[in-house]
């Protein structure tokens, strides 16, 4: 497998930067070569830290490259590279010159092409007659949930419930850390007269008191600051209020009777707190 160009380029540049020193380099190589020295540890020390510097992934390219074989230790690698040293030539780049008159007319004559192009992109559009024949705008726009109507206490007190929800501490029963069936379940009021927790020691959690209810004039309403409705049927939407109640739809409430919700609903502008993406199957249809 063959180096790319731009990869052997970086290795000259790295390893070979100058022909005077990969002369040097082969040079001194063939000469221990010949000498009977073919250990790359008995040659000259440059050799190998240039090739003690190359990571084992490069110097296997170098193998490569060379058609030597690039099983073996870093040692055996960079033994088999001194022993058989290969001078690269460096690859030439041809850049053309361009003065600056020519420069202004490519720009020019690139001018003129767009401008024809846009001319033709105009003409295309206008015989198009049908380019947004199957433009589904529904699909397209975003529609925004709805939001109560609150008033500024209401809506302070909502921002107040949220900063107390935060720093709220997670209640669990004692003994939770010990047994993993016990971390699962909620909370457990501890009973035991040694209770490590019953007796509020820090090294212990909180316990579940009044003093971490949340303020009482929003206690209740949904996190959007809609008051929840439980609905079970189209007839119990009539004397809703949108700008303050939401529709929260019962569990046991089927299919067919849920889409006839979500229809009135929609129809009184009602928001939904859960809606449900109902495929109409078989006799829904």
């Amino acid at each position: 497998m063959s180096l790319s160009p731009v990869r052997t380029k970086r290795l000259q540049d790295r390893w070979l930067l100058t022909s005077s020193d990969s002369a040097g380099l082969v040079s001194e190589t063939d000469a221990y070569s010949k000498t009977g020295y073919t250990s790359y540890r008995r040659g000259d020390d440059n050799v190998t830290e240039k090739f003690e510097e190359m990571t084992v992934a490069e110097l296997k390219e170098l193998l490569k490259e060379r058609g030597l074989p690039v099983s073996g230790k870093k040692a055996e690698l960079i033994e088999r590279l001194a022993e058989q040293p290969v001078q690269h030539e460096p690859v030439e780049e041809d850049v053309e010159e361009t003065t600056e008159e020519e420069v202004a007319e490519e720009v020019l004559e690139e001018d003129g092409d767009e401008d024809v192009d846009a001319n033709d992109d105009d003409d295309d559009f206008d015989d198009d007659d049908d380019f947004f024949e199957d433009w589904d705008e529904e699909d397209e726009v975003h529609i925004a949930r709805q939001k109560p109507e609150l008033d500024e206490a209401t809506s302070a007190a909502l921002k107040i419930r949220k900063e107390q929800a935060d720093s709220m501490p997670s209640f669990r029963r004692q003994e939770w850390f010990r047994y993993k069936r016990l971390s699962r379940t909620g909370w457990r009021r501890p009973k035991g007269l040694q209770s490590k927790l019953r007796l509020n020691k820090k090294y212990r959690g909180s316990r579940v008191r009044i003093g971490h209810r949340k303020i009482a004039s929003v206690r209740g309403l949904h996190s959007s600051g809609f008051e929840e409705v439980l609905v079970h049927g189209p007839d119990e939407l009539e004397e809703l209020n949108p700008k303050t109640q939401a529709v929260r739809i019962g569990a046991t409430v089927g299919n067919r009777r849920r889409l006839k919700i979500h229809s009135r609903a929609d129809d009184l502008g009602l928001r939904i707190l859960n809606r449900r993406d109902i495929t109409p199957r078989g006799d829904l249809r």
